[in-house]
C-alpha cells in the first residue's frame, strides 16, 4: 500500500507533532507520557509506538523538523559570518519553552541505537554542510560538521545547563575554535 503525501499518516504525524510541541511548552520533557500525546493528538497510542517506537524518539523527530523549519542556517557571505549568525540565533533560542528538548530527549533516549540517535541528526548535519560547502566553494578553511558541534554547539548548550550566561565575545570566541580546533571527518 502506498501512502499518499498529505493523506492519514502525514495528518498522524501532523496532530502528534503538534501536541508534543505543545506539551514539551506546558510540561517539558519528562512531564508527559505517549498516552498523553496520544490523547492531545486525537489518535492511538500504538498508532505512536508503531511509527516511532518511543516517547522520546518522537520528541527527537518533533524537534528535528522544528529545527529545520524554524531555524535556517544564515548565508551572510563569509563562513565566520555564517557561524557567528548561527551561534548567535543558538544562543537566542535554547532559554525559550521546549527548545532544550531535543538535547534532553537525545541523552535519554537509553533505548535508541547510535545509528537512531544519528539519523535525527542527520538533516541538520546536511544543512550545516552546506553552508560549510558555500564557504569552501568561496575559498576559506575547509571545516567538518564536528567543529561546529564541538566548538560552538557544545559550549553554548553545557553553558545554558550550567546557568552560565554567553556573551557576544564568548560566541566569537566559539567560532575562533571551529577554525583553529584539529578536524575529524
Amino acid at each position: 500500500m502506498r501512502r499518499r503525501p498529505g493523506g492519514r499518516s502525514a495528518r498522524v504525524v501532523a496532530a502528534v507533532h503538534e501536541a508534543v510541541d505543545a506539551l514539551l511548552i506546558e510540561c517539558g520533557p519528562g512531564g508527559f507520557t505517549v498516552s498523553d500525546v496520544a490523547r492531545r493528538a486525537g489518535v492511538n497510542p500504538t498508532s505512536i509506538y508503531r511509527r516511532w517506537g518511543s516517547l522520546e524518539a518522537v520528541i527527537l523527530d518533533v524537534e528535528a523538523a522544528r529545527l529545520s523549519e524554524t531555524s535556517p542556517l544564515p548565508d551572510t557571505g563569509t563562513l565566520r559570518g555564517d557561524l557567528l549568525a548561527y551561534a548567535r540565533s543558538a544562543a537566542a533560542d535554547i532559554p525559550r519553552p521546549g527548545r532544550l528538548a531535543f538535547l534532553q530527549a537525545l541523552i535519554s533516549a537509553g533505548e535508541l541505537t547510535a545509528e537512531q540517535r544519528q539519523s535525527f541528526l542527520i538533516q541538520r548535519a546536511m544543512q550545516f554542510q552546506d553552508m560549510l560547502d558555500r564557504g569552501r566553494e568561496r575559498g576559506e578553511p575547509t571545516l567538518a560538521y564536528t567543529a561546529i558541534v564541538d566548538c560552538i554547539l557544545a559550549p553554548i548548550y553545557l553553558r545554558h545547563l550550567l546557568g552560565v550566561g554567553v556573551a557576544e565575545t564568548d560566541l566569537e570566541l566559539f567560532v575562533e575554535r571551529s577554525f583553529t580546533t584539529k578536524q575529524t571527518h
